[in-house]
């Protein structure tokens, strides 16, 4: 699943080749990839025909398209192997292409390419969350720890007075954003925790020095073009990102660890794996309740 940097690789290409252009026509082209837009997939290329891109935004692992004249706005989901591509318009569509929309100006077109069909497209309203406007649809996500409005404060009260473990904190989308099992296991490994260690049992230094290594991982990653494990993560001209080559815990299992030179160990975790140094990063004495 693309996390917070591969996700704001793509928005980051969406706003720099399809914001401000308007849409001509799009052909949606597998049910399964517009199931969340209710009144089916004519009613949504009607709606989009005309109307002028005036942004990209990301919430997490969200992305939309805010519409000239609001309030509504198009959600893009890539899911697992979901790409946003812009292409000529005679480029030959392959065939897990799901959606193509193509624009006034005649140029390149932006196509929804996805192999497992998990991601889609769906129209949704802009909510007002004090600050910023996000779809109504995903206004119970967190914001992310690159986002300016990110409550610092907030996050490691609520983080300490939880009955869970760090990990599992990390990934819940809910109290913050953006983060998956990558990196995570990243952000662990800098911070020197274990991925089980109980957060109630964690100091506010601690939990303050997490939230600063994950964001220098991010940063990193962001940098790199985020990770590309397989072909199915691209941005938006078909470039896979390179920031696997810098990752110290994330499937290194056997390899020497960057800090004491043991090798780094992997453990089942919820149905995936977890990476991490077993001398730097200690199991916990005690486990969450």
């Amino acid at each position: 699943m693309p996390e917070l940097p591969e996700v704001d690789t793509v928005r980051a290409g969406l706003s720099r080749w399809v914001v401000g252009r308007t849409i001509d026509q799009v052909e949606l082209l597998h049910p399964r990839s517009v199931r969340r837009h209710l009144p089916g997939a004519a009613d949504l290329a009607a709606r989009l025909a005309g109307r002028t891109i005036a942004g990209a935004e990301r919430r997490g692992k969200y992305l939309w398209l805010p519409l000239d004249g609001g309030p509504d706005c198009l959600i893009l989901h890539l899911g697992m192997s979901g790409q946003l591509l812009v292409v000529p318009p005679d480029t030959e569509p392959g065939p897990h292409l799901r959606a193509r929309f193509s624009f006034t100006d005649g140029g390149s077109q932006l196509r929804f390419v996805d192999q497992r069909t998990f991601g889609g497209l769906h129209l949704d309203q802009l909510f007002d969350d004090g600050p910023t406007m996000v779809p109504s649809g995903i206004a119970h996500i967190g914001r992310d720890p690159l986002d300016e409005h990110f409550d610092d404060e907030a996050w490691i009260r609520h983080t300490r007075s939880r009955h869970t473990t760090i990990k599992r904190a990390l990934l819940d989308q809910s109290s913050m954003s953006g983060v998956g099992n990558i990196y995570a296991d990243e952000a662990l490994w800098r911070a020197r925790l274990h991925g089980d260690r109980p957060t109630d049992g964690l100091t506010r230094k601690q939990l303050t020095a997490l939230l600063a290594e994950l964001r220098v991982v991010f940063t990193d990653a962001l940098r790199a073009g985020g990770t590309s494990f397989d072909a199915l993560y691209v941005n938006v001209n078909g470039e896979s990102g390179y920031f696997d080559r810098s990752l110290n815990a994330y499937g290194r299992v056997g390899e020497p660890c960057a800090r004491c030179g043991r090798p780094i160990a992997r453990a089942r975790w919820m149905n995936r794996s977890s990476y991490f140094c077993p001398w730097c990063q200690r199991r916990p004495r005690r486990r969450a309740a």
